[in-house]
């Protein structure tokens, strides 16, 4: 136990199709300090599946945080974004959208479907490994996470 709350790991669902951001951003996570579970998909059909627990994923942990991109083959992030949050099993997972897009509509659609933040990924290595620890630092450090 830790402050009389029982020690849980923390389940992060990663939605990225592009191998080297999810590389990067599993080694931002791996060399925290909390004890986490980071499980990547690479496309929104999988991970809706994911959190619903369908098909391959009947076993998969319910998701206490969801980092994910918008730009996905297939199903793209703002159509996974508008089903987690309008699922009410769902929609107080957090969601942080992470993407390459500057783009202002972007942003202000992503919080109209009740993104938890919007950030933008940087083209520097070094930057990015730098956001990912503050994504880190402040959704698994800061905030208090819903119960599964």
């Amino acid at each position: 136990m830790i402050d009389g709350q029982a020690f849980r790991h923390i389940e992060i669902l990663l939605v990225e199709d592009s191998p080297s951001d999810a590389n990067l951003t599993i080694k931002g996570f791996l060399n925290a300090k909390i004890a986490n579970n980071l499980h990547w998909v690479e496309d929104g059909e999988t991970a809706m599946n994911y959190v619903r627990q369908q098909g391959e994923f009947a076993n998969a942990p319910r998701p206490d945080l969801i980092l994910l991109d918008l730009n996905l083959p297939g199903m793209d992030g703002r159509e996974v974004l508008t089903e987690i949050k309008s699922d009410p099993n769902f929609k107080c997972i957090p969601v942080v959208i992470m993407t390459t897009s500057t783009d202002e509509q972007d942003i202000l659609r992503s919080y109209n479907l009740n993104a938890n933040c919007y950030v933008t990924k940087p083209i520097d290595v070094y930057q990015f490994i730098q956001v990912v620890h503050l994504i880190k630092d402040f959704w698994l450090v800061a905030v208090t996470l819903p119960r599964s």
